[in-house]
């Protein structure tokens, strides 16, 4: 009698290749810990700047771009007003904060990220790997700053950031960072508790997990893409407040040269 035996080639055993995974798993779940723990303060701060204040006397703070310069008062102090940015404004203020450079550059950090902890595996390294993610990361950006605008037209709110008129490192970083969530609305600009600005980021992680992402990715995935979203926001405002503010400072100059009286606040001129 005969006996045949079948073998079967096995996959080499690499460590190297297993730690690797170990260390990305182990700082990604680190990751999501911070971002979650950096997450309740920021929206229990931003929930307590939007209550309304008694005191409406005084000019409202931190009024942005389109300040219009209504008269002096008699304690010599400028009298600030805030006018709501037209449609064509909003448009190109869409547009720089999908498609501008502060869009890219996060998209090519984050799918460096991605690239780095090979998030997900099935996309693999290389180039192409890259590409996928740079891509997928750039679709979640787009979708997501799609919803805030949009959602914003619906509440009739201005999600759009607006620079402090503060001083300070930590009074600017704590405005770039309460803005991410919050929102202008009315005529005179009140700051509210934005719900299209904090459900965007998760409606943009939701589309990429239901829309091309492998089908083993679920809600609780979404969920964890969005946090990611919402700090990578928090980032890009705090570029706005420090750096390149891109046409935002440029529209509301020319905004403001059509308002009879009007003038940039801080300005000599």
């Amino acid at each position: 009698m005969r006996i045949s035996i079948q073998t079967r080639k096995l996959k080499p055993f690499c460590p190297v290749s297993l730690a690797g995974k170990q260390i990305g798993r182990s700082f990604e779940h680190r990751l999501e810990t911070q971002i979650r723990r950096a997450l309740l303060p920021l929206l229990i701060t931003a929930v307590l700047a939007a209550l309304p204040v008694q005191d409406r006397s005084q000019s409202p703070p931190n009024t942005g771009y389109f300040l219009a310069d209504s008269g002096t008062s008699t304690s010599g102090e400028l009298d600030l007003t805030y006018i709501r940015p037209p449609p064509g404004t909003t448009l190109k203020n869409f547009t720089f904060d999908a498609f501008g450079p502060y869009a890219l550059m996060g998209t090519v950090l984050i799918a460096g990220l991605d690239q780095a902890t090979n998030t997900p595996p099935e996309w693999k390294q290389g180039l192409r790997g890259y590409a996928e993610r740079f891509g997928s990361d750039f679709g979640i950006a787009v979708v997501g700053t799609t919803t805030r605008f949009g959602l914003a037209a619906a509440f009739k709110e201005d999600t759009s950031f607006y620079p402090c008129e503060c001083r300070g490192l930590f009074p600017r970083l704590r405005h770039a960072a309460i803005s991410t969530v919050t929102a202008r609305r009315g005529e005179d600009g009140h700051r509210v508790f934005s719900i299209p600005a904090l459900v965007a980021p998760y409606v943009g992680a939701t589309g990429a997990v239901y829309g091309w992402y492998p089908n083993r990715f679920s809600t609780r995935d979404a969920f964890r893409m969005g946090n990611y979203s919402l700090l990578e926001s928090v980032g890009g405002n705090i570029a706005l407040e420090f750096l390149y503010r891109g046409p935002h400072s440029l529209l509301s100059r020319i905004h403001l040269k059509k308002t009879l009286g009007a003038r940039v606040p801080g300005s000599n001129q």
